[in-house]
């Protein structure tokens, strides 16, 4: 699938820095109003969003960055495997990866954020005139060499890093953040106490554990706890399990695999998982540059927990 990874000069990723702005603690008008992440619902400056398409196989954890993300997309690839596409705008760690190809689903997955840059290490030949006709900023190693390293502590395709900072210095019109649909304030009425919830893919397994201590969801991923390369466990304050159609789109990877397409338009159902409850929900996007909106079986805004949201999609 990968037309090719860019050699790039560096060692290996830094460890996770201090977020160069702090996520705040306070609980924000519902919806976010100036002032507030649209995207965790804590206090952020209105930033460009910088998408980021990760590696997810067992070689490329521990992953670097990803505790800075505002969200974290889970996507189904290629002989049931999982990759991450991460989305910064109110924090930028120094570096993030390991940095993998884009896919065609990811096009109509980022309408919605309006034209944000995307990060990614290459792609088929026959969907680049997709992404170039798309309404994001490509960024390959290609696109803006100075962005990214090969890191010297793991073998290539699972070493190749980007600096968000730079990234977005060389898309200076990217979009800033923007409402997408997301709605945060105090926890919905009703659902049920759970301590633990796996999502099944056909070759991955991801399971999200309730810390009461934490007040988070700890995310474990094949059965070993995720954690990042400054050691930090991996974990979300909200958790949404969306229900989507998986089709087989026209492209295949090196290996002869065809690469799945998750449609993102539409409607269904939804776990939503906060506060150490699980909530039924059902969602709904009607085209692609619309938001997409999670409410309540009775229809009224479905409320996230401020901070970091996990979007699982998952095939129904």
């Amino acid at each position: 699938m990968t037309a090719g990874l860019y050699a790039c000069s560096g060692t290996g990723p830094a460890p996770e820095p201090t977020p160069q702005r702090p996520p705040g603690t306070s609980v924000p008008p519902n919806p976010p109003g100036q002032g507030v992440s649209p995207f965790t619902g804590r206090p952020a400056e209105p930033s460009p969003v910088l998408a980021v398409k990760i590696d997810n196989v067992r070689p490329a954890r521990p992953h670097t960055g990803l505790g800075a993300a505002d969200i974290v997309y889970v996507e189904q690839v290629e002989a049931g495997q999982t990759r991450l596409l991460a989305v910064y705008s109110s924090r930028l760690p120094a570096t993030v990866g390991p940095v993998r190809s884009a896919r065609e689903a990811d096009l109509e997955l980022l309408r919605q954020f309006g034209r944000p840059a995307l990060a990614y290490s290459g792609e088929q030949s026959a969907l680049r005139p997709l992404i170039d006709a798309a309404p994001l900023f490509p960024l390959t190693p290609g696109d803006a060499p100075r962005a990214y390293f090969r890191g010297e502590q793991r073998p290539a395709p699972h070493n190749l890093y980007v600096r968000p900072e730079r990234a977005l210095s060389a898309v200076p019109k990217a979009d800033k953040a923007k409402d997408i649909g997301f709605r945060f304030g105090a926890a919905p009425p009703g659902g049920r106490q759970v301590n633990e919830h796996t999502v099944r893919y056909p070759a991955a397994r991801f399971t999200f554990t309730w810390s009461d201590t934490g007040k988070r969801w700890l995310v474990t991923m094949d059965g070993t706890p995720a954690r990042t390369t400054d050691g930090s466990r991996a974990a979300a304050a909200t958790v949404v399990v969306q229900d989507v159609d998986v089709r087989p789109s026209k492209f295949r990877d090196r290996g002869g695999n065809v690469t799945p397409y998750t449609e993102t338009v539409g409607s269904g159902t939804a776990v939503v998982l906060r506060d150490g409850r699980r909530h039924d929900a059902r969602w709904s996007r009607p085209a692609a540059d619309a938001v997409t909106t999670f409410t309540t079986p009775a229809g009224q805004p479905l409320t996230f927990a401020p901070g970091q949201v996990w979007v699982v999609l998952k095939g129904r």
